[in-house]
């Protein structure tokens, strides 16, 4: 007598589920960031947070091999992540970014909430993204931003001006890079930003007691991904 029948099982909801789970997972690993950063322990925070944006990099492709859209249609996989991608990017950066006072009192209080308020805004403009999937405007990628501040240990000055242009331009019609997305030099894109990436994370190794040579591999390849494309926007036939 039977008393299982596993062809009952719905394997295909089960799974598709899961990988539901794993992107809200980032909502969790965003909460030790949080701890950490309320705790100043912010190499511990950063470690948190590169976590978080492994599950955001590894969930899309695992949901479409699944076709979580089909099997699970009432469940928005998009809506889930925007929640995460905005705790991630934005609110833990934000958060961290007055904690630590880099722009001194109030300005870090300040520049904390124009990132919260204009990543928001940011969020609802249903255009945010090129036909070239460039994103249009500042692209909120503030983790990267904050965590760059961080290696480089900005000064006062340096960290205001880099903030609070970027809360400008997240309002402008200027193309910045998304490093898989874009077709146009997207091997030379994404070796930069996989350098950029490996350069990070010697730093957060070090404590950030980063020697120069990594600071300014930081800065160059930082700069690259920051305007790459603007000058792609000036130069349409430029990559392809």
């Amino acid at each position: 007598m039977k008393f299982f029948n596993y062809k009952r099982v719905p394997y295909a909801e089960i799974r598709a589920f899961s990988v539901h789970i794993l992107t809200a997972s980032g909502s969790f690993l965003a909460f030790l960031g949080v701890v950490a950063a309320g705790e100043h322990r912010f190499v511990d925070m950063f470690w948190w947070l590169g976590l978080a944006l492994l599950v955001d990099g590894i969930d899309g492709p695992i949901a479409r091999k699944v076709r979580v859209k089909e099997v699970l249609p009432n469940w928005s996989g998009d809506t889930l992540d925007n929640v995460i991608d905005y705790v991630t990017y934005v609110l833990l950066p934000a958060f961290a970014l007055y904690q630590s006072g880099m722009i001194g009192e109030p300005w870090s209080f300040v520049a904390a909430g124009a990132i919260v308020v204009s990543s928001a805004i940011y969020y609802a403009d249903m255009g945010m993204k090129t036909d070239e999937y460039f994103f249009s405007g500042f692209p909120v990628v503030w983790n990267m931003v904050v965590f760059t501040l961080f290696v480089i240990q900005a000064s006062e000055l340096t960290a205001s001006i880099i903030v609070f242009v970027s809360v400008f331009l997240t309002f402008m019609p200027i193309n910045f890079l998304h490093p898989v997305r874009v077709e146009r030099l997207r091997t030379l894109n994404l070796a930069v930003f996989f350098l950029w990436a490996l350069l990070g994370g010697y730093a957060l190794l070090l404590h950030f007691d980063t020697p120069a040579w990594v600071v300014w591999g930081v800065v160059a390849t930082g700069i690259y991904l920051y305007v790459v494309g603007a000058v792609l926007q000036v130069f349409p036939n430029l990559g392809r």
